[in-house]
Protein backbone atom coordinates (compact mmCIF):
# COMPACT_ATOMS: atom_id res chain seq x y z
CA UNK A 1 0.00 0.00 0.00
CA UNK A 2 1.84 3.28 -0.94
CA UNK A 3 0.41 6.64 0.64
CA UNK A 4 -1.76 7.51 -2.07
CA UNK A 5 -3.73 4.45 -2.11
CA UNK A 6 -3.97 5.10 1.55
CA UNK A 7 -5.10 8.71 1.03
CA UNK A 8 -7.53 7.67 -1.87
CA UNK A 9 -9.07 4.92 0.15
CA UNK A 10 -10.15 7.30 3.14
CA UNK A 11 -11.25 9.57 0.60
CA UNK A 12 -13.56 7.33 -0.59
CA UNK A 13 -15.05 7.11 2.67
CA UNK A 14 -15.39 10.96 3.45
CA UNK A 15 -16.89 10.72 -0.13
CA UNK A 16 -19.51 7.95 0.02
CA UNK A 17 -20.59 8.39 3.44
CA UNK A 18 -20.36 12.41 4.13
CA UNK A 19 -20.95 13.04 8.10
CA UNK A 20 -22.26 16.57 7.56
CA UNK A 21 -24.72 18.26 5.67
CA UNK A 22 -23.99 18.88 1.92
CA UNK A 23 -25.47 20.89 -0.50
CA UNK A 24 -29.07 20.79 1.76
CA UNK A 25 -28.94 16.94 2.10
CA UNK A 26 -28.36 16.00 5.68
CA UNK A 27 -25.73 12.96 5.93
CA UNK A 28 -26.27 12.04 9.63
CA UNK A 29 -28.33 9.23 9.86
CA UNK A 30 -29.51 8.92 13.58
CA UNK A 31 -30.71 5.19 14.61
CA UNK A 32 -29.21 2.02 15.11
CA UNK A 33 -30.76 0.46 12.34
CA UNK A 34 -27.76 0.49 9.89
CA UNK A 35 -25.21 0.02 12.42
CA UNK A 36 -27.01 -2.88 13.48
CA UNK A 37 -26.78 -4.64 9.95
CA UNK A 38 -23.26 -3.35 9.69
CA UNK A 39 -22.58 -4.81 13.20
CA UNK A 40 -23.87 -8.00 11.99
CA UNK A 41 -22.02 -7.91 8.52
CA UNK A 42 -18.85 -8.35 10.52
CA UNK A 43 -20.06 -11.05 12.70
CA UNK A 44 -21.08 -7.94 15.90
CA UNK A 45 -17.38 -7.69 17.37
CA UNK A 46 -18.81 -5.12 19.52
CA UNK A 47 -20.05 -8.01 21.85
CA UNK A 48 -16.36 -9.20 21.99
CA UNK A 49 -14.92 -6.67 23.74
CA UNK A 50 -15.58 -4.62 27.14
CA UNK A 51 -16.36 -1.03 26.08
CA UNK A 52 -16.54 2.11 28.62
CA UNK A 53 -19.22 4.74 27.05
CA UNK A 54 -18.66 8.37 27.30
CA UNK A 55 -21.42 11.10 26.13
CA UNK A 56 -21.85 14.40 26.95
CA UNK A 57 -21.96 17.96 24.90
CA UNK A 58 -17.85 19.11 26.05
CA UNK A 59 -15.98 17.27 28.14
CA UNK A 60 -16.32 13.67 26.61
CA UNK A 61 -13.22 13.72 24.67
CA UNK A 62 -11.17 14.63 27.48
CA UNK A 63 -12.66 12.85 30.00
CA UNK A 64 -12.02 9.33 27.72
CA UNK A 65 -8.43 10.52 27.41
CA UNK A 66 -7.48 10.46 30.73
CA UNK A 67 -9.40 7.48 31.68
CA UNK A 68 -7.65 5.91 28.86
CA UNK A 69 -4.29 7.82 30.55
CA UNK A 70 -5.41 6.08 33.47
CA UNK A 71 -6.03 2.44 32.81
CA UNK A 72 -2.73 2.14 31.01
CA UNK A 73 -0.94 3.22 34.41
CA UNK A 74 -2.44 0.50 35.50
CA UNK A 75 -1.48 -2.27 32.86
CA UNK A 76 -4.57 -2.59 30.73
CA UNK A 77 -4.02 -2.72 26.55
CA UNK A 78 -6.33 0.57 26.26
CA UNK A 79 -8.55 1.49 22.76
CA UNK A 80 -9.45 4.94 22.36
CA UNK A 81 -12.84 5.81 19.95
CA UNK A 82 -12.60 9.46 19.83
CA UNK A 83 -14.00 12.11 17.16
CA UNK A 84 -13.38 14.14 15.20
CA UNK A 85 -9.95 14.25 14.11
CA UNK A 86 -7.40 17.15 13.72
CA UNK A 87 -4.93 15.90 11.66
CA UNK A 88 -5.13 12.51 10.60
CA UNK A 89 -8.11 9.87 10.46
CA UNK A 90 -6.24 7.39 12.01
CA UNK A 91 -6.20 9.60 15.22
CA UNK A 92 -10.07 8.43 15.52
CA UNK A 93 -9.17 4.70 16.37
CA UNK A 94 -5.83 4.36 19.29
CA UNK A 95 -4.33 1.93 21.05
CA UNK A 96 -2.30 2.64 23.95
CA UNK A 97 -1.98 6.00 22.34
CA UNK A 98 -0.47 4.87 18.97
CA UNK A 99 -3.05 5.53 15.96
CA UNK A 100 -4.56 2.65 14.20
CA UNK A 101 -2.65 1.21 11.62
CA UNK A 102 -3.07 2.69 8.08
CA UNK A 103 -2.60 -0.64 6.31
CA UNK A 104 -5.82 -2.24 8.30
CA UNK A 105 -7.65 1.54 7.51
CA UNK A 106 -6.69 0.81 4.28
CA UNK A 107 -8.01 -3.14 4.19
CA UNK A 108 -11.06 -2.80 6.22
CA UNK A 109 -12.06 -0.08 3.78
CA UNK A 110 -11.95 -2.43 0.65
CA UNK A 111 -13.95 -4.79 3.03
CA UNK A 112 -16.59 -2.25 3.75
CA UNK A 113 -16.69 -1.79 -0.56
CA UNK A 114 -18.53 -5.05 0.11
CA UNK A 115 -21.25 -4.65 1.93
CA UNK A 116 -24.85 -5.77 0.87
CA UNK A 117 -26.55 -2.91 -0.99
CA UNK A 118 -29.58 -2.71 1.67
CA UNK A 119 -26.61 -1.09 3.93
CA UNK A 120 -26.35 2.54 3.65
CA UNK A 121 -24.30 3.82 6.27
CA UNK A 122 -23.12 7.50 7.01
CA UNK A 123 -19.70 7.98 7.62
CA UNK A 124 -19.82 7.82 11.29
CA UNK A 125 -20.99 4.22 10.87
CA UNK A 126 -18.16 3.45 8.62
CA UNK A 127 -15.53 4.46 11.13
CA UNK A 128 -17.56 3.20 14.27
CA UNK A 129 -17.43 -0.30 13.02
CA UNK A 130 -13.94 -0.13 12.03
CA UNK A 131 -13.05 0.63 15.59
CA UNK A 132 -14.64 -2.72 16.83
CA UNK A 133 -12.81 -4.60 14.63
CA UNK A 134 -9.59 -2.73 14.91
CA UNK A 135 -10.45 -2.75 19.18
CA UNK A 136 -10.87 -6.67 18.61
CA UNK A 137 -7.88 -7.50 16.53
CA UNK A 138 -5.86 -5.94 19.06
CA UNK A 139 -7.10 -7.72 21.62
CA UNK A 140 -7.18 -4.81 23.59
CA UNK A 141 -8.52 -5.21 27.50
CA UNK A 142 -10.78 -2.37 27.44
CA UNK A 143 -12.52 0.00 24.86
CA UNK A 144 -12.93 3.50 25.33
CA UNK A 145 -16.17 4.48 23.16
CA UNK A 146 -17.12 8.02 22.74
CA UNK A 147 -20.55 9.05 21.80
CA UNK A 148 -20.67 11.00 18.28
CA UNK A 149 -23.47 12.87 18.30
CA UNK A 150 -26.45 13.04 21.36
CA UNK A 151 -26.47 9.24 22.60
CA UNK A 152 -30.27 7.78 21.93
CA UNK A 153 -29.79 7.04 18.28
CA UNK A 154 -25.86 7.68 18.20
CA UNK A 155 -24.44 4.56 16.03
CA UNK A 156 -22.30 3.58 19.04
CA UNK A 157 -25.01 2.81 21.25
CA UNK A 158 -25.00 -0.30 19.93
CA UNK A 159 -22.40 -1.15 22.61
CA UNK A 160 -23.10 -2.74 26.17
CA UNK A 161 -20.78 -1.09 28.22
CA UNK A 162 -19.74 -1.77 31.23
CA UNK A 163 -20.42 1.59 32.66
CA UNK A 164 -21.37 4.84 31.15
CA UNK A 165 -20.55 8.47 32.09
CA UNK A 166 -22.68 11.64 30.79
CA UNK A 167 -20.07 14.47 30.81
CA UNK A 168 -22.51 17.31 30.96
CA UNK A 169 -25.12 18.51 28.86
CA UNK A 170 -25.47 22.06 27.16
CA UNK A 171 -26.86 23.40 23.68
CA UNK A 172 -25.33 22.05 20.69
CA UNK A 173 -26.60 20.83 17.33
CA UNK A 174 -29.81 21.53 18.44
CA UNK A 175 -30.99 20.97 14.38
CA UNK A 176 -30.51 17.37 15.46
CA UNK A 177 -31.25 17.09 19.07
CA UNK A 178 -33.30 19.85 20.23
CA UNK A 179 -33.84 23.27 21.12
CA UNK A 180 -33.99 23.12 24.48
CA UNK A 181 -31.64 21.95 27.66
CA UNK A 182 -34.13 19.10 28.45
CA UNK A 183 -34.66 18.14 24.72
CA UNK A 184 -30.91 17.11 24.36
CA UNK A 185 -30.67 15.76 27.81
CA UNK A 186 -32.82 13.14 27.07
CA UNK A 187 -31.48 12.37 24.04
CA UNK A 188 -27.80 12.03 25.94
CA UNK A 189 -30.09 9.99 28.29
CA UNK A 190 -30.68 7.84 26.08
CA UNK A 191 -27.24 5.69 26.57
CA UNK A 192 -28.37 4.90 29.92
CA UNK A 193 -29.07 0.75 30.07
CA UNK A 194 -30.70 -1.57 31.98
CA UNK A 195 -28.84 -2.15 35.13
CA UNK A 196 -25.48 -0.59 33.89
CA UNK A 197 -24.04 2.21 36.07
CA UNK A 198 -24.39 5.72 34.69
CA UNK A 199 -22.62 8.65 35.93
CA UNK A 200 -22.82 12.48 35.44
CA UNK A 201 -21.01 15.52 35.87
CA UNK A 202 -23.54 17.98 35.37
CA UNK A 203 -24.36 20.33 37.65
CA UNK A 204 -27.25 21.53 36.52
CA UNK A 205 -30.37 20.06 38.41
CA UNK A 206 -32.14 19.96 35.00
CA UNK A 207 -30.23 17.66 33.59
CA UNK A 208 -29.41 15.31 36.68
CA UNK A 209 -33.04 15.25 37.58
CA UNK A 210 -33.59 13.24 33.57
CA UNK A 211 -30.59 11.41 33.71
CA UNK A 212 -31.24 10.24 37.40
CA UNK A 213 -35.14 9.53 36.41
CA UNK A 214 -33.94 7.27 32.82
CA UNK A 215 -31.39 5.63 35.58
CA UNK A 216 -34.16 4.47 37.50
CA UNK A 217 -36.37 3.95 34.83
CA UNK A 218 -33.67 1.48 33.37
CA UNK A 219 -32.69 0.08 37.17
CA UNK A 220 -29.30 1.67 36.95
CA UNK A 221 -26.94 2.80 39.26
CA UNK A 222 -27.10 6.66 39.79
CA UNK A 223 -23.90 8.69 40.54
CA UNK A 224 -23.69 12.51 40.70
CA UNK A 225 -19.74 12.94 40.03
CA UNK A 226 -20.46 16.59 40.33
CA UNK A 227 -20.07 16.01 44.42
CA UNK A 228 -16.63 15.11 44.20
CA UNK A 229 -14.40 16.72 45.95
CA UNK A 230 -10.69 15.49 45.21
CA UNK A 231 -7.38 17.35 44.46
CA UNK A 232 -6.51 15.38 41.90
CA UNK A 233 -4.71 17.42 38.88
CA UNK A 234 -4.36 16.71 35.06
CA UNK A 235 -1.86 17.72 32.53
CA UNK A 236 -4.78 18.50 29.95
CA UNK A 237 -4.25 22.70 31.57
CA UNK A 238 -8.23 24.07 30.81
CA UNK A 239 -9.65 25.12 34.03
CA UNK A 240 -12.94 23.24 33.09
CA UNK A 241 -11.12 20.17 33.40
CA UNK A 242 -11.46 19.42 37.02
CA UNK A 243 -15.40 19.11 36.45
CA UNK A 244 -13.82 16.21 33.98
CA UNK A 245 -11.49 14.77 36.19
CA UNK A 246 -14.55 14.39 38.96
CA UNK A 247 -16.14 12.32 36.22
CA UNK A 248 -12.81 10.12 35.44
CA UNK A 249 -12.69 9.41 39.67
CA UNK A 250 -16.36 8.29 39.79
CA UNK A 251 -15.85 5.94 36.72
CA UNK A 252 -12.79 4.64 38.47
CA UNK A 253 -14.57 3.98 41.53
CA UNK A 254 -17.22 1.84 39.68
CA UNK A 255 -14.59 -0.24 37.44
CA UNK A 256 -12.67 -0.57 40.62
CA UNK A 257 -15.99 -2.30 41.93
CA UNK A 258 -15.51 -4.69 38.70
CA UNK A 259 -12.54 -5.86 39.83
CA UNK A 260 -10.25 -3.98 37.25
CA UNK A 261 -6.85 -3.46 39.50
CA UNK A 262 -6.06 0.62 39.67
CA UNK A 263 -4.42 1.97 42.30
CA UNK A 264 -4.26 5.42 43.64
CA UNK A 265 -0.86 6.15 42.14
CA UNK A 266 -2.22 4.89 38.78
CA UNK A 267 -5.42 7.36 39.03
CA UNK A 268 -2.47 10.20 39.93
CA UNK A 269 -0.11 9.18 37.44
CA UNK A 270 -2.50 8.80 34.40
CA UNK A 271 -4.29 11.94 34.95
CA UNK A 272 -0.82 13.83 35.04
CA UNK A 273 0.22 12.04 31.77
CA UNK A 274 -2.47 12.27 29.62
CA UNK A 275 -0.57 13.85 26.80
CA UNK A 276 2.25 11.16 26.71
CA UNK A 277 0.20 8.44 27.36
CA UNK A 278 -2.86 9.15 24.52
CA UNK A 279 -1.01 11.84 22.31
CA UNK A 280 -4.43 13.99 22.90
CA UNK A 281 -4.03 17.62 22.07
CA UNK A 282 -6.16 20.49 20.94
CA UNK A 283 -7.70 21.18 24.45
CA UNK A 284 -5.96 24.10 25.55
CA UNK A 285 -3.03 23.51 23.81
CA UNK A 286 0.44 25.51 24.13
CA UNK A 287 1.75 25.14 21.44
CA UNK A 288 4.62 27.72 21.84
CA UNK A 289 5.91 30.07 24.81
CA UNK A 290 6.94 33.41 22.81
CA UNK A 291 4.29 34.28 22.26
CA UNK A 292 2.14 32.36 24.11
CA UNK A 293 0.47 30.28 21.74
CA UNK A 294 -2.75 28.40 22.92
CA UNK A 295 -5.60 26.30 21.03
CA UNK A 296 -8.80 25.20 22.16
CA UNK A 297 -11.34 23.33 19.86
CA UNK A 298 -14.28 24.42 21.96
CA UNK A 299 -17.12 25.58 19.86
CA UNK A 300 -20.15 26.15 21.49
CA UNK A 301 -21.41 29.18 23.79
CA UNK A 302 -21.07 26.64 26.49
CA UNK A 303 -17.67 26.03 25.81
CA UNK A 304 -15.97 28.94 24.92
CA UNK A 305 -17.57 31.18 27.81
CA UNK A 306 -15.13 28.79 29.64
CA UNK A 307 -12.32 29.36 27.61
CA UNK A 308 -12.54 32.98 27.14
CA UNK A 309 -12.89 33.30 30.59
CA UNK A 310 -9.75 31.42 31.04
CA UNK A 311 -7.96 33.66 28.84
CA UNK A 312 -9.12 36.74 30.97
CA UNK A 313 -7.03 35.54 33.81
CA UNK A 314 -4.01 35.91 31.43
CA UNK A 315 -2.77 39.91 31.75
CA UNK A 316 -1.31 39.89 27.78
CA UNK A 317 -2.65 41.64 25.11
CA UNK A 318 -4.40 39.23 22.82
CA UNK A 319 -4.77 37.94 19.22
CA UNK A 320 -7.25 35.94 18.48
CA UNK A 321 -7.82 33.43 15.41
CA UNK A 322 -11.24 32.64 15.28
CA UNK A 323 -13.71 30.66 12.96
CA UNK A 324 -17.09 28.69 12.79
CA UNK A 325 -19.16 26.18 11.28
CA UNK A 326 -22.65 26.87 9.16
CA UNK A 327 -24.58 25.60 12.08
CA UNK A 328 -23.26 28.08 14.85
CA UNK A 329 -24.94 30.75 16.18
CA UNK A 330 -22.58 33.33 15.58
CA UNK A 331 -24.09 36.16 16.82
CA UNK A 332 -24.30 34.44 20.83
CA UNK A 333 -20.74 33.11 20.48
CA UNK A 334 -20.08 37.19 19.74
CA UNK A 335 -21.48 38.25 22.43
CA UNK A 336 -18.54 36.65 24.26
CA UNK A 337 -16.01 38.75 22.60
CA UNK A 338 -14.03 40.57 24.83
CA UNK A 339 -13.31 44.33 23.25
CA UNK A 340 -9.80 44.87 23.88
CA UNK A 341 -8.65 42.00 21.55
CA UNK A 342 -7.21 41.98 17.90
CA UNK A 343 -9.35 39.08 16.20
CA UNK A 344 -7.96 37.47 12.74
CA UNK A 345 -11.71 35.40 11.29
CA UNK A 346 -11.49 32.88 8.64
CA UNK A 347 -13.46 29.84 7.31
CA UNK A 348 -12.48 26.37 7.99
CA UNK A 349 -11.33 24.39 4.96
CA UNK A 350 -14.31 21.80 5.47
CA UNK A 351 -17.89 22.48 3.55
CA UNK A 352 -19.39 23.19 5.92
CA UNK A 353 -16.73 26.01 7.40
CA UNK A 354 -18.84 29.70 7.01
CA UNK A 355 -17.23 32.07 5.36
CA UNK A 356 -16.74 35.55 7.92
CA UNK A 357 -17.94 37.91 4.78
CA UNK A 358 -21.27 36.03 5.51
CA UNK A 359 -21.70 37.63 9.11
CA UNK A 360 -19.44 40.88 8.27
CA UNK A 361 -22.18 43.05 9.54
CA UNK A 362 -22.45 41.21 13.31
CA UNK A 363 -18.53 42.04 13.19
CA UNK A 364 -19.33 45.45 12.78
CA UNK A 365 -21.96 45.93 15.23
CA UNK A 366 -19.83 43.64 17.59
CA UNK A 367 -17.53 47.04 17.76
CA UNK A 368 -14.39 45.09 17.67
CA UNK A 369 -11.22 45.14 15.55
CA UNK A 370 -10.73 42.74 12.87
CA UNK A 371 -9.36 41.54 10.06
CA UNK A 372 -10.83 38.77 7.36
CA UNK A 373 -8.63 36.28 6.04
CA UNK A 374 -8.44 33.53 3.38
CA UNK A 375 -6.99 30.66 5.65
CA UNK A 376 -6.35 29.75 8.58
CA UNK A 377 -2.39 29.97 8.25
CA UNK A 378 -3.06 33.09 6.21
CA UNK A 379 -4.34 34.24 10.02
CA UNK A 380 -2.09 33.04 12.46
CA UNK A 381 0.83 34.05 10.31
CA UNK A 382 -0.61 37.38 10.22
CA UNK A 383 -1.18 37.56 13.94
CA UNK A 384 2.01 36.22 14.72
CA UNK A 385 3.61 39.24 12.29
CA UNK A 386 1.22 41.79 14.73
CA UNK A 387 2.30 39.71 18.23
CA UNK A 388 5.27 40.60 20.51
CA UNK A 389 6.90 37.94 22.60
CA UNK A 390 4.50 38.98 25.43
CA UNK A 391 1.45 38.73 23.91
CA UNK A 392 -0.46 35.57 23.62
CA UNK A 393 -2.07 34.13 20.48
CA UNK A 394 -5.51 31.93 20.78
CA UNK A 395 -6.66 29.80 18.16
CA UNK A 396 -10.16 28.19 18.01
CA UNK A 397 -13.83 28.55 17.45
CA UNK A 398 -13.98 25.31 15.54
CA UNK A 399 -11.99 21.80 15.75
CA UNK A 400 -11.89 22.61 11.89
CA UNK A 401 -9.63 25.51 12.79
CA UNK A 402 -7.41 23.88 15.17
CA UNK A 403 -7.25 20.97 12.89
CA UNK A 404 -6.53 23.36 10.00
CA UNK A 405 -3.71 24.91 12.05
CA UNK A 406 -2.37 21.62 13.53
CA UNK A 407 -2.12 20.60 9.47
CA UNK A 408 0.31 23.26 8.61
CA UNK A 409 2.22 24.08 11.76
CA UNK A 410 2.46 21.56 14.35
CA UNK A 411 4.63 19.08 12.24
CA UNK A 412 6.81 21.79 12.32
CA UNK A 413 7.00 22.70 15.32
CA UNK A 414 10.97 22.77 17.04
Amino acid sequence: MTNAEYQEAVEWLFVQAPNYQIEGIKAYKPGLDNITKLCAFFDNPQDKIKCIHIGGTNGKGSTSNMLASVLQESGYKVGLYNSPHLIDFTERIKVNGDNCDKEFVFEFIKKLKTIPSDILPSFFEFTTIMAFEYFLQQKVDYAIIEVGLGGRLDSTNIIKPLVSAITNVQLDHQNILGNTIEEIAREKAGIVKSGISIITGDENEIVKNIIEEKAKQENSPFTDASLILTPLLSDLKGYYQQKNIKVVVALVEELRKQNLNISEEDLKKGLLNVYKNTNFIGRWFEFSQKPLTICDTAHNQAGLEQVFSQLNTIKKHKHMVLGFVNDKKIDEVLALLPKDVTYYFTKPSVDRGRNPQEYEDLLINAKIFYKIFETVQDAYLSAKQSATDEDLIFIGGSNFIVGDFFQKNLRRKD
